[in-house]
């Protein structure tokens, strides 16, 4: 193992020798200042995660999101010098951590956070508003397609995770009632936010974003949930300039 590669096993794992070579600037051992520099790196990591995941953060405690943070960091330390990508495994990590496998809907709320922070990084681009809507042709609107925004992310969740999450963000929201809740988040200016979706409006969004034309997406979505409602779909969507300008066939 190179020296640079068993620095790093080192710095993230207390079990590890302090690395060969490494000395203080009076030419001493370098093992308490290591260690001290090894504490940092993990609480710094530690922190970041806080910063991230804070519904998460909130739901299981400071002290308890502390220890779970520090076994995640060893696990998944990070692999980009970018840190808006740290902590991208988060909900699988979730997942198959035995001490919060009674909190089933712990998982979503992290992919909640997490699309949250990738839609506020993504690139930006123009949205389809009302306006430009009424200018299309309207003999050809059904045979129309309309891709996402980048900056688009659509959630399929089994717990009601917007509701939790507006609770564990703001005490004073109201509680959380059982049931499922699909969310699309959108980022019409510079801060992305979360809106359920109606009935159907997933797989509808879904349909879009792998390139059915607007008629087809609508009639795939109908096999799914025949009450689906398109115009109450369009107007979120226009609302939050989730679609992009339209491709004609």
């Amino acid at each position: 193992m190179s020296f640079d590669a068993g620095f790093a096993a080192a710095l993230l794992n207390p079990e590890l020798p302090v690395p060969e070579g490494l000395i203080d600037p009076v030419g001493r051992p370098a093992g308490k200042r290591f260690d001290v520099y090894r504490n940092n790196v993990v609480a710094s990591l530690s922190s970041a995660l806080e910063d991230g995941f804070t519904a998460v953060h909130a739901l299981v405690g400071a002290e308890f999101f502390g220890a779970m943070a520090g076994v995640y960091v060893r696990m998944h330390p990070p692999s980009d010098p970018r840190m808006m990508y740290f902590g991208a495994e988060m909900p699988a990590f979730l997942e198959g951590f035995g001490m919060v496998e009674h909190l089933t809907y712990l998982p979503d709320v992290a992919r909640l956070e997490l699309a949250l922070r990738t839609s506020y990084h993504a690139a930006d681009a123009v949205g389809l508003t009302a306006e430009r809507l009424a200018a299309l042709p309207q003999d050809q609107l059904e045979a129309t397609r309309f891709a996402l925004v980048p900056s688009a992310r659509l959630i399929r969740n089994t717990h009601p995770v917007l509701s939790i999450w507006r609770r564990a963000t703001d005490p004073s929201a109201p509680a959380p009632v059982a049931e499922a809740q699909d969310l699309l988040i959108a980022r019409p200016e510079y801060d992305p936010a979360p809106h359920a979706l109606s009935p159907g409006a997933f797989t509808f969004f879904t349909a879009l974003s792998a390139g059915l034309t607007l008629a087809d997406a609508s009639a795939h979505t109908r096999t799914e949930a025949p009450d689906f409602d398109l115009s109450a779909a369009l107007s979120l969507a226009l609302a939050t300039q989730t679609l992009q300008a339209p491709e004609h066939p």
